[in-house]
């Protein structure tokens, strides 16, 4: 099965999408009212986490191949698919809000991960599309494993600067 395959899938029964992503800012508000101002206290937090991975991994990747999408495919906006591309990205900002009200996003765990597999993302497809851009072709007899690592290495600077630039100590 193809990722086509799974979206035109889903397409076709969006109703599992429409019900997954209702019910995560559900809980989280729920989550909100039984755990008012308890929200950094360890079954509250876990309980969070555990929201926040489910509806910010599908959300952060249908932002990702709806980039993939307009930068590479140049693909238009009016074809997104709503259920596919939107309701995973608006689902995660409201159940993100609703968790923020209750709890600061810097006591659930693994919060930071997330931000940083963002970082990830966006550096590799600044790289990609600079190098689609570019339309650079290298004829080397420089072995792969080399390009490999300058590849890493770039990353690696990119997110040295970022948390340079932006953040955590």
């Amino acid at each position: 099965m193809t990722l086509r395959e799974l979206f035109q899938l889903l397409a076709g029964h969006p109703e599992y999408i429409i019900f997954y992503f209702a019910i995560i800012p559900v809980m989280a508000f729920l989550a909100g009212i039984l755990g008012k101002g308890e929200g950094h206290l360890s079954p509250w937090r876990y309980l969070y986490s555990t929201l926040i991975y489910f509806v910010c991994v599908p959300g952060i990747f249908s932002i990702t191949v709806s980039i993939y999408n307009f930068l590479f495919n140049r693909g238009s906006i009016m074809d997104a698919d709503v259920f596919a591309q939107v309701l995973p990205v608006l689902s995660m900002v409201i159940t993100l809000l609703l968790i923020r009200r209750n709890v600061n996003l810097d006591h659930i765990p693994g919060f930071d991960k997330l931000s940083g597999l963002i970082t990830v993302i966006t550096a590799v497809f600044i790289l990609m599309w600079v190098a689609d851009r570019t339309r650079i072709i290298v004829f080397s007899y420089l072995p792969f494993q080399y390009v490999i690592l300058i590849f890493i290495a770039l990353l690696l600077a990119i997110r040295y600067g970022w948390r340079r630039a932006f953040g955590s100590a």
